[in-house]
């Protein structure tokens, strides 16, 4: 009986060598570099696209940073030789690699199918995708294989391990991700330094939608009617329809996309109030919806059928009063494709978050929206999602990486993201989202576990111990507003002295380089965090106006300091888009301001109200309440007592961030009444200032309606000051006093941010 060593050994004599040689290689690591030598050839095709180009180069420059190595580029590798080989040059040379990536790759899309390949066979190792970007995919996702990383734009975010040896062993991957849009672009004048290269190494890409561009006015505003503008226009009327048709009609018949997204506003007009059947409680206005999509399809319908053969799609916009689901309209038009933003929208939890209503509503209209538009509808959305800030951390992977796998399941296209860039706010945000996006299982914690070494060193422990001291506080934190009032009720005092002790125990660690680098902006970005919560702190609870106004410009000074860094860090100060009330150089001078009343030349404070008062939410709003304008000052003359039970509250935290929630745990609270009294020596020609107050509200000293304050909602619509002084010499007495503050909130803040005191104008 013959053995089965000796059976083997013949068989093995009957193939031919080079398949012997293939064999043998499978089974041995593929060598690229060997102690700093390069070994492996880069094969690029004859006429490489841009991405692959880019692809080859960076392929070329981080194995040199990695080993010392310089890999050559040819268009074919000697025989014999280890080859890389790339793109195109790897679907010509193996057909079946097409044929595997198109089996993966997302079917008859409608933007862009991306898929990548890296597989070793034999002395080759193919690293290919279904298109330009896609091979710079594939290069990336290998050069991430070998440990790389791309953390933030700039070379101050991307992480080269030291590999004086790089070799491939078995190695088959092969990966399609379930969306076609993953992008975000730069607003507010950020500077884009690095944007584009950091976003493909993360593999997003430059694909897109139309419906973003919000251009709808340019083809109505001249159809606005008498004493009206764009937003009055009749979309339900055939006229209307027909006149955009008409002016967009060219482009269509050549097949390019044209855009009707809506602009930032709201839409009313009576020839529309009869589909109209439902209320937006975030935008305080009647949605209409049913008439906007009434307007789409018959657009889309008159073009369809004059250019049947036009390949061009229309995009819309659900947004502003047009954001919820239509009830009416049943239907899009197939050359419909649509965006949704949650512009008032919680982006501090995710869609199946129970301690956030308002973002459960969403993922419930979303769903809708997808069934409406399968295979249509993409997600534009806000990184920052804290739209008015100020400079300092606002993570969301968190959330992302929760809403990433439902909007998976929802069939979404993809995500255009509106993002300002600026690392001191966003920090990791726009890494994590680019490989949620490409992978949404991506596991989020493993990448972190991954990032505090690779990124600074000996201090990650501390530093580990540092951020995940922030991702908590957001990941515990109730807050669904979205401006920086909200800070306080994140950032709060204790936090940040937390934060101060684990920042000086990493400055205690020796660094040097990069690492040092890190931890200075870590450093400057604390610098800013701090004096933010001390200006607030000093402000909001201490009435010492001229201490806020000092940390403010502390932290304004560390602002700039981390600009001069690196300008991808923060915003420029100094732009124009910055200026005013709502920004930190604006709350400083309204620090000074308020200092000036307080103690200064336009007066002298006689007394501090108490920091803490008694509350009530007197009459809640009924289910089928809907916001008609501010209520007037009548209506204070008509209050009843109320029934709501009283509780203690602060007057430096605005009511929803300590747990003041309607019934359904929205923000909407109706009718609310503060109660404080205070003892005064000395009264005359005494003013009440309330320095932070939101919401309509109505002000009575020892039972008498002393002033009426007039807002319109939402909250927004006001100054970003948020102050009201009224005159209550006339109402006041020596001795006790009962103030008496009574609100109407329809939705989103509420009530006080920032203590109120007595004072004398000069």
């Amino acid at each position: 009986m013959l053995s089965r060593r000796f059976l083997l050994g013949g068989l093995l004599s009957l193939l031919p060598a080079r398949l012997l040689a293939q064999a043998a290689s499978r089974s041995q690591p593929l060598p690229i570099v060997t102690e700093g030598a390069a070994r492996a050839v880069v094969v690029v095709g004859r006429d490489p696209g841009p991405w692959e180009k880019a692809a080859a180069d960076d392929l070329v420059k981080y194995v040199k940073l990695m080993s010392g190595a310089t890999l050559t580029v040819a268009e074919a590798a000697p025989r014999g030789a280890a080859a890389i080989v790339l793109g195109t040059a790897a679907l010509a040379m193996d057909p079946a690699i097409g044929r595997r990536l198109a089996a993966v790759a997302k079917p008859n899309p409608l933007v862009q199918a991306d898929a990548i390949l890296v597989l070793r066979r034999g002395a080759n190792l193919f690293v290919a995708g279904t298109n330009d970007e896609s091979h710079y995919f594939a290069v990336s996702w290998l050069l991430q294989h070998w440990g790389c990383r791309w953390y933030l734009p700039t070379e101050f975010g991307e992480v080269v391990p030291e590999r004086r040896s790089l070799t491939v062993d078995t190695l088959d991957h092969v990966h399609a991700p379930p969306f076609e849009i993953r992008h975000y672009w730069l607003a507010w004048n950020a500077d884009s330094t690095g944007a584009d290269l950091f976003r493909h190494r993360n593999f997003m890409s430059a694909a897109t939608m139309v419906g973003a561009a919000q251009t709808l006015a340019n083809y109505t505003s001249d159809i606005a009617p008498a004493g009206g503008d764009h937003f009055n226009v009749p979309f339900t009327d055939r006229p209307t329809a027909e006149h955009v048709a008409a002016k967009i009609e060219a482009d269509y018949a050549a097949g390019k996309d044209v855009s009707l997204a809506i602009s930032d506003g709201v839409y009313e007009s009576p020839a529309d109030r009869g589909l109209i059947t439902r209320y937006d409680r975030y935008m305080l206005k009647p949605s209409v919806t049913d008439a906007m999509l009434v307007f789409y399809n018959a657009v889309a319908d008159i073009l369809r059928r004059k250019y049947p053969s036009s390949k061009a799609k229309i995009g819309g916009l659900a947004y502003a009063n047009v954001t919820l689901p239509p009830d009416r309209v049943k239907r899009l038009a197939p050359n419909l494709v649509m965006w949704i933003a949650p512009i008032d929208i919680d982006p501090n939890h995710a869609l199946d978050d129970p301690r956030s209503p308002p973002k459960r509503e969403f993922g419930a209209m979303v769903d809708a929206w997808s069934r409406l538009a399968p295979g249509r509808l993409a997600l534009y959305d806000y990184d920052q999602g804290m739209l008015v800030w100020r400079d300092v951390p606002n993570p969301s992977h968190h959330v992302f990486a929760r809403d990433v796998k439902m909007y998976r399941r929802l069939g979404l296209v993809g995500f255009g993201t509106e993002s300002r860039g600026a690392a001191a706010t966003t920090f990791l945000n726009l890494f994590f989202r680019g490989q949620l996006m490409w992978n949404p299982d991506a596991d989020v914690d493993a990448l972190l576990r991954d990032f505090y070494p690779a990124f600074f060193g000996p201090a990650a422990e501390r530093m580990a111990r540092y951020w995940n001291r922030i991702f908590a506080a957001w990941a515990e934190t109730k807050v669904t507003e979205h401006e920086h009032m909200a800070l306080p009720a994140i950032y709060t005092p204790a936090l940040v002295e937390a934060l101060r002790g684990e920042l000086a125990a990493a400055e205690a660690i020796p660094v040097t380089g990069r690492f040092a680098e890190r931890l200075a902006f870590v450093r400057t970005g604390f610098d800013i965090l701090a004096n933010i919560v001390a200006m607030n702190s000093k402000a909001a609870r201490d009435l010492d106006y001229a201490g806020a106004a000092a940390a403010g410009e502390a932290a304004m000074a560390a602002r700039k300091a981390m600009r001069a860094m690196n300008p991808t860090f923060t915003l420029d100060p100094a732009d124009s888009l910055e200026q005013g009330s709502a920004w930190l150089s604006g709350e400083i001078v309204q620090m000074k301001a308020l200092q000036a009343r307080a103690a200064g030349e336009k007066g002298r404070m006689l007394a501090p109200l108490p920091l803490t008062w008694s509350f009530r939410i007197e009459q809640p709003l009924a289910a089928d309440w809907r916001y008609q304008g501010p209520l007037g000052a009548e209506a204070g003359k008509s209050f009843g007592g109320g029934e709501g039970v009283w509780r203690e509250v602060r007057t430096d935290l605005y009511l929803q961030a300590q747990d003041i929630l309607a019934a359904d745990g929205q923000a909407a609270l109706g009718r609310y009444r503060y109660r404080a009294e205070v003892d005064l020596a000395e009264s005359a020609g005494a003013h009440l200032l309330f320095p932070g107050l939101f919401n309509e509200a109505w002000l009575f000293v020892n039972g008498a309606l002393a002033g009426h304050r007039p807002y319109n909602e939402p909250w927004w619509r006001g100054d970003y000051g948020f102050e009201w002084d009224v005159d209550v010499a006339a109402y006041l007495r020596p001795g006790r006093n009962v103030i008496e503050l009574v609100g109407f909130n329809p939705h989103h803040f509420a009530g006080m941010f920032r203590r109120p005191f007595l004072y004398r104008p000069s």
